[in-house]
């Protein structure tokens, strides 16, 4: 069975810690999917887009995800390059 970007992206970038309030919001969410498709060569859907695809697989508002792997940390060292 084919998986989709949105799939693989939420299996590969993310981990659900099953605590509702333990949220990743919206904006960091989005900024982890772009980075997830830079690192992986995959051009990102648009946001509206992503968005309607995100809705059909998680709670956006309550999704009790957390960022995991190379794209956590790409999207982390962007969002704040005074880290670096």
């Amino acid at each position: 069975m084919a998986h989709s970007q949105f799939d693989k992206f939420l299996r590969e970038a993310t981990t659900c810690v099953g605590e509702p309030d333990v949220t990743l919001a919206r904006d960091p969410l989005y900024g982890l999917y772009t980075s997830w498709c830079f690192l992986n060569q995959q051009t990102p859907r648009a946001e509206t887009t992503f968005w309607a695809a995100m809705s059909r697989r998680i709670d956006p508002d309550q999704n009790g995800l957390r960022m995991k792997g190379p794209a956590a940390a790409d999207y982390i060292l962007t969002s704040y390059p005074g880290l670096v």
